[in-house]
């Protein structure tokens, strides 16, 4: 008894202790809560100075939100510190929730913040950022000339479809050059002028100017790179298809690896004679499909040649006998309802089910079917070999049930007719026996009184 009470005192002060780490939490968790509101709210006041209450309007509308669950966690504390005596249940409930609403309140408030530092750090260095804006403007437009050059020069190598992703990017990127420095000497404009939130979307318009002429200058120089590396590798490929070509006529025939290889010499036969311009990406992509065409119905021929087929005659007889074996074990069932048990029925049920699967796989009664094609002749076989071994199974079952519901050798010997217990005596045999045979019908509680 000692230790159980030296026990129960154990966990007692380490209960009493962890009520107490959780109310300096509470305390600390409220303190630092309602200093970063104050905070927050000088930081708003900054923002929107430099980028306008429609930039801050999600921080505005987050301080009101901590502000009003925050009261919610004052509220808790004063409870926990007035004249009413409190439980330590009570007391705990209340800290782990002032807790859990100040944590609540710092993580908003770092996501809204947070969301507002670079257009901030934006504002703060707008004349910085404007007079880089405007440096990189003559920088790319000295490049310019040269992004026109090289597409000139493509575009006597290359097809205009080839070219379609590029040809205009010199052009586009003088555009975006022309409004990036508009719109920083709209941003600088309306800083000056005290327009805070317009000044900061004209510099945010400016800056993503910049960046996509940027990105337009040098897909020009990337498309010359990687349409001599396509070149490089359809050179390749097409000595690569020309030996798929001679292995695809020594592997097994099939219809698909017949279309495959017919697609793979068009595709080959469709390349341009030199000196002519071409889309080295689209006869790549072309070459690259029919290749992998081609490896698809060999592997397929090649897995069909070690599978065969099973012969069309093979399908029908094990539909035959899977209809056969149905028949057989519905018989059975229906004869002996009375004795018949759940795994039997359910058997059955899920064989009749495949069959009628494989009636609409096939699209017709599959009894009646005189062909059935290659591409589904193997799965027909499957269903109609599931069908008759779920059919089996329920047949196997069914039995079992039978020779277990009926009476022994011994339970015939017992007093003869008429007697308790004999032939038709009240739960003899012979009345168990009639039952099973008419199926567990309501008519088989007359029997008794039939046989008494």
């Amino acid at each position: 008894m000692a230790g159980f009470w030296g026990r129960r005192k154990r966990e007692q002060e380490e209960l009493t202790a962890q009520d107490a780490d959780l109310a300096r939490r509470a305390q600390q968790a409220l303190v630092a809560a309602d200093e970063r509101i104050r905070l927050t709210t000088d930081e708003l006041a900054f923002a929107e100075a430099e980028l306008g209450p429609g930039t801050t309007k999600d921080l505005r509308e987050a301080l009101d939100s901590v502000r009003t669950h925050l009261q919610e966690a004052f509220q808790l504390h004063q409870l926990n510190h007035d004249e009413i005596p409190d439980t330590a249940e009570e007391l705990r409930t209340r800290n782990a929730r002032i807790v859990q609403l100040c944590e609540w309140a710092e993580d908003l408030l770092d996501d809204r913040t947070e969301a507002l530092a670079a257009p901030i750090e934006r504002a703060r260095r707008a004349p910085e950022i404007i007079a880089k804006i405007r440096a990189d403007a003559a920088r790319l437009r000295l490049a310019l000339p040269d992004a026109r050059a090289t597409v000139d020069r493509l575009s006597a190598r290359y097809a205009a479809q080839a070219l379609a992703q590029i040809d205009a990017n010199p052009a586009e990127a003088e555009q975006l050059l022309g409004f990036a420095e508009h719109s920083a000497s709209v941003a600088e404009r309306r800083r000056e002028a005290g327009q805070r939130e317009q000044a900061s979307m004209a510099l945010e318009a400016s800056i993503e100017s910049v960046r996509r002429a940027e990105k337009l200058i040098e897909a020009v120089e990337t498309f010359e790179v990687e349409a001599l590396r396509a070149e490089s590798t359809l050179a390749a490929i097409v000595e690569d298809s020309r030996g798929d070509l001679v292995v695809a006529l020594k592997e097994p025939s099939s219809p698909a690896v017949a279309a495959a290889i017919d697609e793979l010499q068009a595709a080959l036969a469709a390349l341009p004679a030199g000196g002519v311009n071409t889309d080295p990406f689209e006869q790549l992509t072309r070459l690259r499909e029919a290749n992998a065409g081609l490896d698809a119905a060999i592997a397929a021929a090649r897995e069909r040649a070690a599978r065969p087929l099973p012969p069309l005659e093979h399908v029908r007889h094990a539909i035959d006998d899977a209809d056969r074996q149905l028949a057989v074990t519905r018989d059975v069932i229906a004869g002996h309802r009375g004795w018949i048990g759940a795994d039997a029925r359910t058997r059955l049920a899920e064989a009749e089910r495949v069959r009628t699967d494989l009636d609409r796989y096939l699209g017709t009664s599959a009894a009646a079917v005189t062909a059935i094609d290659d591409d589904h002749r193997e799965e027909a076989f499957a269903m109609a070999r599931r069908a008759a071994f779920l059919a089996s199974e329920a047949l196997q079952l069914a039995q079992r049930d039978i020779d277990n519901a009926r009476p022994q050798p011994d339970q015939w010997g017992g007093p003869g007719y008429g007697q308790r217990g004999g032939y038709g005596g009240r739960g003899s045999g012979g009345s168990d026996v009639m039952g099973g045979i008419l199926g567990g019908l309501v008519i088989g509680s007359l029997l008794d009184g039939f046989f008494d």
